[in-house]
């Protein structure tokens, strides 16, 4: 899903640099602010439309060469798609709010964040998530397909409406690289550069692969629905190639036929359809629709303090006797309950697969820990020096694990490797990550995490038998119950939500 509030880079696809040239404003040519409530990209937010271009935005980011290897490398899309939801809309919502104090701190966070993703694909070329041209291209994918869903679902903008919506996508780029002088400056010029990505840029990439092919058809289910595997997978099984067919039909045709992308007959139906269907929701009352709303929601972790989380737990149980009834009438078989279903301990793969491997590609190594260090900076909303504290804490860790646990020399850490030395897990490395996380999350300073800094890191309330007789966690405590979990495998309430959910 898109890391742009989705963390992660984009092409620009011409050769040619734009000269660079001031950033638009913070306002429009009618001093209407580009930012806020009153903005173009303000009412997509909770258009049901907008998830539909989204996808679409996101497998043609991933189809330039540079986001694609940025995705596969360093991206936990796959392991923790609804995480990532969250955090990138979290991030846009920052961005395109109407306090500029906010935005400049986010585009700071984001640019830090990109700073830390470069390397090379797979055919050696390299991939550097702070190019310019690559930024731009990110933007641009999620203009054009906002512009394209409202063609697609039979309400196509204005050409004024559209104008309005570029400036602010421009003031968008400008927020984070300083100017936007690698997307041209009018509409008019978009088009013929869009063209020129889309024509000479654009590969059919493994990471655009996963997006149309895996990640739905194996979407994990979210947090709060982790108690209903059949159900889950019925409904998946039927919705993910669905969703695949719709945004291939959705692709620009010359990218479609270069790359090879079947379409299916009566996919360009199937996909007007969709659109159409989706664009209905501008007849249902105001505010029914909430995209902050459902993705938090959706996020919850089962069995939190939360009022809505309680609520849906309740549902939940009458689900599952639903979902019984469904494993009568359907040949789908039932998954296993959820790691977190039982107090037993894990066993060393299964602390591998579920924890320490976070980008799901079968080994760890630094993207895999830089990711855990990345969902606990956001969560925290760390600025320098902290979060380089922590990246730096995580970095010596993976040096720790590589030193004592790579015996075969490749760089990364197996599965059998890890299960062979697992005893030396828990070295001095790790007891420093454990320290500094402390000191993070305590953002007074007072030496003890309190109720508001421990929901800030675990997003729940204390469990009724962890805090100390004064109602706050110490130092020790702290140190103490994160070492357990991280070297002895034992499920936790708290750091299960923090590096397990998806």
């Amino acid at each position: 899903m898109t890391d742009t509030g989705s963390n992660e880079p984009g092409p620009t696809g011409g050769g040619e640099h734009h000269d660079r040239e001031p950033g638009p404003s913070a306002y429009g040519t009618d001093t209407t602010p580009l930012f806020g409530p009153g903005s173009r990209f303000n009412a997509f937010f909770n258009d049901p439309r907008w998830a539909l271009a989204i996808i679409r935005a996101t497998v043609l980011e991933a189809a330039h060469p540079q986001v694609g290897a940025a995705l596969i490398d360093n991206s936990t899309f796959v392991t923790h798609p609804w995480r990532r939801l969250r955090n990138t809309l979290v991030s846009l919502q920052r961005m395109f709010g109407a306090d500029d104090g906010v935005r400049q701190r986010e585009a700071a966070r984001l640019n830090r964040l990109h700073a830390r993703l470069s390397g090379t694909d797979a055919r050696d070329r390299p991939y550097d998530a702070m190019d310019p041209e690559v930024r731009a291209w990110v933007v641009a994918t999620i203009f054009e397909s906002s512009v394209t869903m409202c063609r697609l679902s039979g309400q196509p903008l204005e050409q004024t409406a559209i104008e309005r919506l570029y400036a602010e996508f421009r003031a968008y780029l400008a927020a984070l690289d300083g100017d936007a002088g690698h997307l041209p400056p009018t509409v008019q010029e978009f088009w013929t550069y869009y063209e020129r990505v889309v024509e000479e840029r654009l590969e059919n990439t493994e990471a655009m692969r996963v997006i149309l092919y895996k990640l739905f058809d194996h979407l994990p289910a979210p947090p709060l629905l982790q108690g209903l595997p059949t159900m889950w997978a019925a409904g998946r099984a039927i919705a993910g190639p669905l969703i695949g067919v719709i945004t291939v039909a959705s692709l620009p045709e010359p990218f479609r036929r270069r790359a090879g992308l079947p379409e299916v007959p009566g996919a360009q139906t199937l996909m007007q359809s969709a659109y159409l269907a989706a664009g209905l929701a501008r007849f249902l009352p105001d505010g029914w629709i909430q995209t902050e709303g459902l993705t938090k929601l959706l996020t919850l972790s089962p069995g939190g303090d939360d009022p809505r989380a309680r609520t849906v737990d309740a549902l939940r149980e009458r689900m599952k006797r639903a979902g019984a009834l469904v494993r009568l009438l359907t040949p789908i078989p039932p998954e296993p309950e959820p790691d977190g279903a039982t107090g037993a301990p894990r066993g060393a793969e299964e602390f591998f697969s579920a924890v320490l491997d976070q980008t799901g590609d079968g080994y760890v190594d630094w993207p895999d820990l830089a990711a855990m260090a990345r969902e606990i900076a956001g969560r925290l909303d760390l600025d320098e020096p902290e979060e380089t504290r922590l990246y730096d804490a995580f970095a010596d860790w993976w040096r720790e694990l590589q030193t004592a646990l790579d015996t075969d020399g490749d760089g990364r850490v197996s599965a059998p490797e890890y299960a062979a030395g697992v005893p030396s897990l828990a070295g001095p490395a790790l007891i420093r990550v454990a320290e500094v996380l402390f000191d993070v999350t305590d953002a007074d300073g007072d030496q003890r995490v309190d109720a508001h800094e421990y929901r800030t890191l675990f997003r729940r309330g204390f469990r009724r038998n962890v805090p100390g007789a004064d109602g706050t966690y110490s130092r020790g405590v702290f140190v103490r119950e994160f070492l357990s979990f991280m070297s002895g495998r034992e499920r936790s309430t708290p750091y299960d939500p923090l590096f397990t959910d998806a």
